[in-house]
This record gives structure tokens, sequence and C-alpha cells, in this order.
């Protein structure tokens, strides 16, 4: 009676262990799969954010003819530059394409002097000419094909006829008082050939810009940009 008793003791004891087992190992396996279950949902969110913090851009191109309204931001002169001489300007308003500014006021485009001449004696006038081949935008370099730009001083044909009377009339009043008729005659030519020779040998006016000085140029072949769409 008494092993009976002691068999079907050890028999409850034993199926009580087992259930204690089967329970926890149910618990743990629970836990496990919620835990994944959460860091699965957590990771799409961390995505979500990660993708709406990147910046995204698109491609624009500005087609051929467009004007680009520039200001010069370096200094170039007939008498002072070369051929070859860097060139700088900025955008002074922004460029728009269908709405959207695709360029903004104060892209710095870059160049070069392609021409110059000083002022000569009667040959000709002063002018220098350069061009716009790159831009800065965004943090992006780009090769430009801009028109050509030209500046040449003014004419100084009235001034120069002015050096010439005023030298023809001083010979002839020189020329009267020491030989009447004759000498007015001849003191006229000497004077005007004196007249003239002070326009040969002084120098016409130069070409000089400076910061600020007006530089628009035209697109002459279309410009692709990325621009930030968001």
């Amino acid at each position: 009676m008494n092993r009976l008793l002691m068999l079907a003791l050890g028999a409850a004891i034993a199926v009580g262990a087992c259930g204690t087992t089967a329970s926890d190992a149910t618990d743990t396996s629970l836990s496990s799969g919620n835990g994944a279950a959460a860091g699965a949902a957590a990771q799409p969110a961390g995505a979500k954010t990660a993708a709406a913090a990147r910046p995204v851009y698109r491609e624009v191109t500005i087609p051929s003819g467009t004007t680009l309204p520039l200001a010069l931001t370096s200094s170039i002169a007939s008498d002072t530059s070369a051929v070859e001489d860097a060139v700088t300007a900025e955008l002074t308003r922004a460029i728009s394409i269908d709405g959207r500014d695709v360029l903004p006021a104060g892209a710095r485009l870059a160049g070069n002097v392609i021409q110059v001449d000083d002022s000569g004696r009667v040959k000709g006038r002063a002018m220098i000419a350069f061009r716009f081949t790159s831009l800065r935008s965004g943090g992006e370099r780009y090769d430009v094909q801009s028109a050509p730009l030209s500046h040449r001083a003014p004419a100084t044909k009235g001034e120069d006829a002015v050096k010439i009377g005023v030298g023809a009339g001083a010979g002839a009043a020189i020329g009267g008082l020491l030989g009447g008729k004759d000498g007015a005659a001849k003191g006229a030519a000497i004077g005007g050939g004196a007249g003239t020779g002070v326009v040969l040998a002084t120098k016409g006016q130069e070409v000089r810009l400076g910061p600020g000085a007006d530089a628009t140029t035209q697109l002459t072949a279309p410009l692709t940009v990325r621009v930030r769409v968001s």
C-alpha cells in the first residue's frame, strides 16, 4: 500500500514538472515572437524617415537663347587686361522655367577675355571682348556656351577736329602778324599740321569695366542643370 502511494506521488510530481516546463517554453517563444514583431514594425518607420530626409533632384534644361542678366564681379580694361585673363559675374535675378526658379540670383559665372585692343593713335578705338564659359549653382559646376560681349571706346572725331582747327587758327594769327596775307596762309598750313600732330600723338579713351558693370549675355546652347524639388 505504501509502495503504491509513493508511486502515485512520484507520478504526480513528474506530471507537474512537465507542465511547468511546457508553460515556460511557451512563454519564452511568445516573448521572442513579440520582440521580432516589434523590431519589424520599427524598421520600416526608420526607413521611411531616412527616405523623407534625403533631398530629391531633377534635371531641367534651360533653352538656347535664354538671356542671363549679369553684373561683373571683377575688373577689366583695354589698357591693362590681356587675352585669357579671368572675368567673373553673377546673376542679378533668378532664371525660371515653368514657374520654378532653376538658377538663383547670385549664381556665379566665369570666363575669359578673348580680345583686347588698347587705345591707338588715330588708327582705331580701344575695345575689349570677353565670354563666359562656366557656371556654379547649388554646389554644382556646369560648362556654359554663351554669346561673347564686347565694349568699344567712344569715338573722338569731334575732339580731333577741334584740335586740328585750333592749330590752324593759331598758325594763321601768328603768320598774319609776321607777313600779312601770305604769312597768314602759310601760318594756317603750318598750324594745321601742328594740330594734326597733336591728334596723332594723343591716345584716345580706354575701356574700363568694374564690379557692377552690366554683362548681360545669352546662352548659345541649351544648359541642363540639377534642381532640388524636395
